[in-house]
C-alpha cells in the first residue's frame, strides 16, 4: 500500500501517550484482522469479524472492553471508545494526504521510449513509475496517475481515469471508467465530519472486463478487488474493500456497499443492491431490482426487497 501513499514511521507511544507498553512499538503498517503482522496495527470493532480476530497475528489492535477477550494473548490492545474514530485519527497521521485526492503533478504526455509497444490516444497523460505491458491500447484523454500498474494486452477506452491500481493482462475498460478514487467514508461529529483516509488499492484479476462509466472505490485499510472473467456492464458502483469472485456477471447499475465479499460464479440483475459488510456465497443469483441486506449462502437465487429466495418470492407476490 505504501506504493501509492508516503508513510511516517510513528512510535505507538507518540500515538498513545497514556499506553503502557512493555517496549516503544513501531508501527510497521496498518491492515486488517486477516492480513496483519507482529509489527502491524489492526482494529476489531464488531462482532461480525470474531472469527478473524480469534485468528490475527497483529502485534497491536485497537479495540473495545466488550471486544478485547475474542483477540489471542500475544496481540497488545489498545481499548478505546470508539474504534474507527481513533483508527481514523491514526491513519491521518501516518499516512499523509490519504483522507482526500490530489491532482498527481507528475502527469505528461508519455513518451514512445518509456512504452514502445503500447499505443496511446491523443491527449492520454501518464504519472510517474506507471508500468504498463505490451500490446496494451489506452484510448484519448485518459489520465493514469503514479505507480498504477497495467498488464500486457489491455484495451483502455476514452476518458477514463485509472489511480492507485493494480490491473492484470487482457483487461478491457471501456470509455469513461474511474478506478481508485476514495471511497465514501467518515466520521460523524457533532460540528462536522471527520474524514476517513483510505490506503487501500484497486486490484483487477486477468480477463476483467468493465463496460462504461463504473466507479470502483480504493479500499479504505483493504484492498478493493474483483476476480479472474469476471464482467461488469454499465454504470456498475463498486464501494471500498469490496471483493467480487472469479466469472461473476453483473447487470447495469448494480450498486455495492462497502466491505461486502461476492463468491465466484455469481450472477447480479441489474438495479441490484448490496448492503455493505456482507457475504454472498459461490454460484447464487439476485434477481434485478434486488435489495439483498443479509449475508447468502451458496448456490441460492433470491429476488425482491428485501432479498428472499424465489420460492417466496414468487409465493408472495402471486
Amino acid at each position: 500500500m505504501s506504493l501509492f501513499f508516503k508513510k511516517k514511521n510513528y512510535k505507538i507511544s507518540k500515538l498513545f501517550p497514556k499506553l503502557s507498553v512493555e517496549k516503544d512499538f513501531v508501527i510497521k503498517a496498518v491492515k486488517t484482522l486477516e492480513r496483519s503482522g507482529s509489527n502491524d496495527l489492526t482494529f476489531f470493532d464488531s462482532l461480525k469479524y470474531k472469527s478473524n480476530a480469534n485468528k490475527t497475528k497483529a502485534g497491536l489492535c485497537l479495540t473495545t472492553n466488550n471486544l478485547e477477550k475474542f483477540l489471542p494473548k500475544k496481540t497488545r490492545k489498545i481499548l478505546v471508545k470508539n474504534v474507527l474514530f481513533e483508527l481514523a485519527n491514526i491513519l491521518n497521521k501516518i499516512y499523509i494526504n490519504a483522507d482526500r485526492d490530489y491532482p498527481d503533478l507528475t502527469l505528461k504526455k508519455p513518451l514512445g521510449k518509456n512504452f514502445k509497444s503500447v499505443k496511446f490516444g491523443n491527449n492520454s497523460l501518464i504519472g510517474k513509475s506507471v508500468k504498463i505491458g505490451k500490446n496494451t491500447i489506452i484510448g484519448a484523454n485518459t489520465i493514469i496517475e503514479h505507480d498504477v500498474v497495467i498488464g500486457s494486452d489491455c484495451i483502455i477506452g476514452n476518458s477514463v481515469v485509472i489511480k492507485n491500481s493494480i490491473i492484470g493482462d487482457r483487461v478491457i475498460i471501456q470509455d469513461g471508467c474511474k478506478l481508485g478514487q476514495k471511497g465514501f467514508g467518515f466520521i460523524p461529529l457533532k460540528n462536522k465530519n471527520l474524514k476517513f483516509p483510505h490506503i487501500g488499492r484497486v486490484l483487477i484479476s486477468d480477463d476483467v472486463e468493465l463496460a462504461s462509466s463504473c466507479t470502483i472505490d480504493r479500499g479504505s485499510v483493504d484492498d478493493t478487488s474483483i476476480g479472474q472473467n469476471t464482467y461488469i456492464d454499465n454504470q456498475v458502483h463498486i464501494a471500498h474493500n469490496v471483493k467480487i469472485g472469479a466469472n461473476c456477471m453483473i447487470a447495469g447499475q448494480v450498486g455495492f456497499a462497502g466491505s461486502s465479499k461476492i463468491g465466484n460464479n455469481v450472477s447480479i440483475g441489474g438495479q441490484a443492491g448490496v448492503s455493505g459488510h456482507l457475504r454472498i456465497g459461490n454460484n447464487v443469483k439476485i434477481g434485478g431490482g434486488s435489495g439483498v441486506v443479509k449475508d447468502v449462502e451458496d448456490n441460492q437465487v433470491i429476488m425482491g426487497y428485501p432479498a428472499v429466495s424465489i420460492k417466496n418470492f414468487l409465493k408472495n407476490n402471486k
